[in-house]
């Protein structure tokens, strides 16, 4: 890689080094902490189940690995190309700065819209709801049915092939642990980034621990006999060459589409799952020697992870048959498609260890989830400061405390919103909604590296993209492939998502005026 890394001392275009608001910044993120941020962040609870749903999916043991394969290329090959972006511009908010600087301010507001109001802060939620759903197994008491206020009921509201609604309203112990999770990270996260970068580094460590315990037990322990013969051998590959059944949007046909069309469809798990590697360009202001460590930390993150994901789907293979049935009275019988409640990896660990497999893959979940949150709520916030310093989001995140140098009043926003989606119930609808728009502005962040190369030919660029202009044109062919076939497949998934984007474009222009008759009535 090292090839790859020229300076160039006097380039006739340059994008500042460092910005007025990165220099407000402490220097507290290292190669270890910001490698940490990418991989904790990454590893949530999507590689504990959604590889049930992609075994119903593709039919097939090859095609489950495919899956993982592919949303692994995607993802290292984006990281790759990310690389060169943060480099160029090692500035706080990251992507948004990338977008801004690439396609326009009105695009970067557009992406930090989205991720305020559905991707960053509907992921937090979720992955705290999914820690109170764990802690319930040590807690019973703890459950999402054990309603402490209970608001209202929603009833479900159907558009076409959406449904909105069908949620409850209120605190219950389960989100209520999901609650005290936010408000304790998001008020930690104050008193400095290397607090936080500790806590990221003690959590992603334990939970890159566990996935790697799981695969090397699961290797030379709990293969199963029975689970080998069916999914390896003349098995393995059953299903490649046929057809496979969709299902069009909700209650739609049925119908016949390709290998390679189902898995595009299979994406929308191995790709969320694989999600929030970027998390690390919005603490670019935080970065100690960002040209350097920001590229590397993206590579090193990625790939690590995507390695661990992909090994534990092929230990899920050698403890599980895939093919089972909803009805099986044991936990071979139900198989990697229809696990308990899509608990794949509980499903494994209990088949290996029989009761005591179920409370330690809870245990690690938990673990998993807190540090994951922790990374999200840490990065979030940077993003949010960015905009309002550029007068596109409420004037007060974009200050700093002035004692800890965080972004305090940004971090409290985020966490009021979290807490209002965990209460509202519809952190899980908004986060089907926007699969496939965190696809379009990957596509669109890569295309303005090609757009960055024709604008500013002579910017200081200490690392240029691995394989540019190859690789980046075979993700943003594989990428709109993939946002295609689920706009023709999953439409229940793909207009809501654009439409959540486009309600930004109102918004960006009522801030935009905002922000000039403030100018205005300064003068």
């Amino acid at each position: 890689m090292e090839k790859y890394l020229t300076v160039q001392t006097k380039p006739a275009v340059a994008i500042p080094a460092t910005s007025s608001t990165d220099r407000e910044f402490v220097k507290g993120l290292g190669l270890t902490s910001s490698t940490m941020l990418v991989m904790g962040s990454m590893i949530g609870s999507g590689i504990f189940l959604v590889s049930a749903e992609i075994a119903r999916e593709v039919d097939s043991p090859a095609l489950l690995i495919g899956a993982w394969v592919i949303a692994g290329f995607l993802t290292i090959v984006a990281a790759l190309s990310y690389g060169e972006l943060a480099a160029m511009m090692p500035h706080a908010g990251g992507q948004y700065v990338y977008l801004r600087e690439a396609l326009g301010p009105l695009w970067g507001f557009l992406y930090g819209w989205t991720l305020f109001l559905v991707i960053q802060t509907g992921t937090i939620a979720a992955v705290g709801v999914a820690f109170g759903k764990f802690f319930g197994v040590f807690f019973p008491w703890i459950s999402s049915t054990h309603w402490l206020i209970h608001l209202v009921k929603v009833p479900p509201i159907h558009i076409g092939t959406m449904t909105l609604g069908n949620m409850d309203v209120g605190i219950n112990t389960q989100n209520l642990m999901a609650i005290l999770m936010v408000v304790a990270l998001s008020v930690i996260n104050i008193f400095g980034v290397k607090r936080g970068a500790l806590i990221q580094n003690v959590f992603t460590f334990a939970k890159v621990a566990g996935l790697l315990g799981l695969v090397i037990v699961g290797l030379f322990i709990g293969r199963n006999a029975a689970a080998l013969a069916a999914n390896f051998g003349p098995n393995f590959w059953h299903g490649v060459r046929a057809l496979h059944p969709v299902q069009v949007g909700a209650g739609g046909p049925l119908v016949l589409v390709s290998t390679l069309t189902i898995l595009a469809v299979a994406q929308v798990g191995s790709l969320f799952s694989a999600d929030a590697w970027n998390n690390v360009t919005f603490t670019a202001g935080e970065v100690i020697n960002p040209k350097r460590n920001l590229p590397l930390s993206l590579a090193l993150g990625t790939g690590v992870v995507i390695a661990l994901y992909i090994a534990c789907n092929v230990i899920y293979l050698n403890v599980l048959p895939l093919h089972g049935s909803p009805d099986g009275a044991t936990i071979l019988q139900r198989g990697i498609q229809h696990a308990t409640e899509d608990r794949v990896a509980t499903a494994a660990l209990t088949q290996m260890f029989g009761a005591i497999g179920g409370y330690l893959m809870a245990a690690a979940i938990m673990i998993s989830g807190f540090g994951c949150n922790n990374g999200l709520i840490l990065s979030g916030a940077r993003v949010y400061y960015a905009m309002a310093k550029d007068g596109l989001f409420f004037r007060g995140a974009g200050k700093l405390h002035p004692r800890y140098k965080t972004p305090a009043v940004s971090l409290m926003v985020q966490m009021v919103w979290i807490c209002i989606l965990c209460v509202s119930g519809s952190y899980g609808q908004l986060l089907d909604y926007v699969v496939f728009a965190v696809l379009v502005f990957y596509i669109l962040t890569i295309a303005g590296l090609f757009v960055l190369r024709f604008k500013r030919p002579n910017a200081e660029r200490p690392y240029r993209a691995f394989g540019y202009p190859v690789l980046p044109a075979i993700y943003i062919v594989m990428a709109v492939f993939i946002d295609i076939v689920l706009l023709l497949y999953k439409p229940q998934f793909t207009w809501p998502g654009l439409i959540i984007v486009l309600l930004g474009i109102p918004v960006y222009y009522a801030w935009r005026w905002r922000r000039t008759a403030t100018e205005a009535s300064a003068v």
